[in-house]
């Protein structure tokens, strides 16, 4: 085993993680209300309300229509 090359792969790596620490707290801290259309990641992310196709999907059916109340006289 190469000890230098070890450390030299851990440091790569722990430059990588505080890069993406750093990201992440910005993301945190955030600048208030966003405007705009969010980001694509986040709109497959969190969908609110009725699922996309959940819809009144009643047809109108010509074969048997809708029972009616006949007026009795």
């Amino acid at each position: 085993m190469d000890v230098t090359k070890i450390l030299a792969e851990l440091r790569q790596e722990r430059e990588q993680l505080e890069e993406a620490i750093l990201s992440l707290e910005r993301l945190a801290r955030g600048r208030g209300k966003r405007r705009g259309r969010p980001p694509a990641w986040m709109s497959t992310v969190k969908r609110r309300g009725r699922p996309p196709g959940s819809k009144n999907k009643r047809e109108p059916n010509s074969k048997n229509p809708a029972p009616t109340k006949a007026a009795v006289a």
